[in-house]
């Protein structure tokens, strides 16, 4: 995975569950955006649509951040089109704002090394700036959901840095001082927060 980050984003080309409907989505369709691609085990499971029912709800967040979400799991588009049919109060999905691609041949899953050996995909979550170069990848094993929050922040900090060239420190949230990313710069930051 390390080698994946600070590189050009692998790309693909795959069916996907797009609005109800059956489509083809590549990372080309965004180009020139940014874009979270998360990828989960598999459909009609049980951490998986506590995490894409937070994700959908906060799409407008992601989508207001100039960014693009792309879930991703190695189930059939038939499977991720049921799974939508079911109501949330009986763990399906309702409604989801955003595309899942159906991996079924783990294209997709290889080339951002998130498959196990069982074949099913780790929690992999890459955020891949407007150049298609990955700023930040984690993967988690599949007991423990991710934080859609931690996801808009990481978010938050990468378009920062790439706009206004500074770093960001621990827990930095939006609004908050940033650093200037050289010796002197830096004290500035250090100063103010010591």
């Amino acid at each position: 995975m390390s080698r994946l980050v600070g590189n050009k984003a692998p790309q693909f080309q795959e069916a996907a569950l797009v609005n109800g409907e059956q489509k083809t989505i590549s990372l080309a369709d965004y180009a020139q955006k940014w874009k979270v691609l998360f990828f989960y085990p598999l459909d009609f499971t049980f951490v998986c649509p506590t995490e894409i029912i937070a994700y959908s709800d906060a799409a407008k967040r992601f989508q207001d951040a100039g960014a693009q979400l792309i879930a991703c799991s190695v189930d059939s588009f038939f499977s991720h089109l049921a799974w939508t049919k079911m109501p949330r109060n009986e763990g399906g999905l309702g409604e989801v704002n955003f595309p899942i691609i159906a991996d079924i041949n783990k294209n997709v899953a290889r080339k951002y090394e998130v498959l196990t050996e069982a074949g099913v995909s780790l929690r992999g979550l890459f955020i891949i700036d407007d150049q298609d170069i990955i700023q930040h990848a984690t993967i988690n094993n599949n007991s423990v959901g991710r934080n859609v929050e931690e996801t808009l922040r990481l978010l938050d900090a990468y378009q920062y840095t790439a706009k206004h060239g500074e770093v960001c420190p621990a827990n930095w949230t939006k609004g908050a001082d940033t650093m200037k990313p050289d010796p002197k710069g830096s004290q500035e930051w250090f100063k103010k927060h010591n």
